[in-house]
C-alpha cells in the first residue's frame, strides 16, 4: 500500500471569504445610509420648516380694500429674504389698501397694504430716479413724506414737498426709482430736476408734512417765516414806544 504524503493545508475558497465579508459590508452601508437620512432630516428641519403666511385668492388692483375673500393662507419655507404677511395678522391685513397691483397667487407682502393711499386729488405721480448716494439710509415706504431737494449749479437750492406712493426694487447700480406724488402744478417741475440728475432726497417728521403735500413748496415759500420773523421784529419798537 502505498505511502500518502503529507496532508496539504486546506485554503477557504474566494466564495466563502466572500460570504463571511458581506454582513459586514452590509452592516457598514445600513450604517451610511441611516446616516446621511439622519443628516438629510436635519437639514430640512434646519432650512425647511414652514410657516403660514397670507397670499391673493383674486386679483386685487391699486388703490382696493383688502377683503376676506381676497386672502388665502399659504405655507412656505421659512426664508429670512421673503418678509410675507403672517397668517396671524390676517385680521390686521382686511380693511388695508394695496399700494400696487395684486396678482392672485402671489404672496402679500408687507409694502402692499397701506391704510390709505398716497395718491390724493389734484395730484400727480413723478417717478424720481436717485442713487444710493441721494437717498436716506432709511428705506422707504409708502405713504412716508418726502422732501426733494433741487441743487443746481448755480443759484440758490429749491425744493418740493412729496409723498412716497410705490418704492422700486433696486437696479444692479443701485439706483433706485421711487414714485411720489405731489401737486400737478408742480409734476412737470419735479420731472425736470430730476432729468437733471441733481437731486436729493430727504426725509420728513411723520407729523410735520403729512399725508397730503403742500401745494408748492418754493422758496418763496419758505420766505413766510423771514417775513413774519421781520413782521415781529418792527411791530417790537412800536410795542416799545406804547
Amino acid at each position: 500500500m502505498p505511502e500518502q504524503g503529507p496532508a496539504t493545508p486546506h485554503t477557504p475558497g474566494r466564495t466563502l471569504r466572500a460570504r463571511r465579508r458581506r454582513p459586514a459590508v452590509l452592516a457598514m452601508a445600513v450604517a451610511l445610509i441611516a446616516a446621511g437620512g439622519l443628516g438629510g432630516a436635519a437639514l430640512y428641519n434646519s432650512t425647511g420648516q414652514r410657516v403660514a403666511v397670507l397670499a391673493l385668492a383674486h386679483d386685487v388692483p391699486y388703490g382696493q380694500v383688502l377683503t376676506e375673500a381676497d386672502l388665502v393662507e399659504a405655507r412656505i419655507a421659512s426664508d429670512p429674504v421673503l418678509k410675507p404677511v403672517s397668517a396671524k395678522d390676517r385680521k390686521d391685513a382686511v380693511g388695508m389698501r394695496a399700494t400696487t397691483d395684486l396678482k392672485r397667487g402671489s404672496l402679500l407682502l408687507k409694502a402692499d397694504l397701506a391704510q390709505a393711499l398716497a395718491v390724493q386729488p389734484g395730484q400727480l405721480i413723478v417717478g424720481v430716479s436717485a442713487k444710493r448716494t441721494q437717498l436716506p439710509a432709511t428705506r422707504l415706504q409708502s405713504g412716508l413724506p418726502i422732501v426733494v431737494v433741487y441743487t443746481p449749479d448755480t443759484g440758490r437750492p429749491d425744493s418740493l414737498a412729496a409723498v412716497v406712493v410705490t418704492v422700486g426694487r433696486v437696479d444692479t447700480d443701485g439706483s433706485q426709482v421711487v414714485d411720489v406724488a405731489v401737486p400737478a402744478a408742480d409734476a412737470s417741475r419735479l420731472a425736470s430736476w430730476v432729468a437733471s440728475g441733481r437731486i436729493q432726497v430727504v426725509l420728513s417728521p411723520r407729523g410735520a408734512a403729512g399725508v397730503t403735500p403742500p401745494a408748492s413748496s418754493t422758496p418763496s415759500g419758505t420766505a413766510a417765516p423771514s417775513g413774519a420773523a421781520t413782521g415781529a421784529a418792527s411791530a417790537s419798537p412800536g410795542a416799545g414806544g406804547a
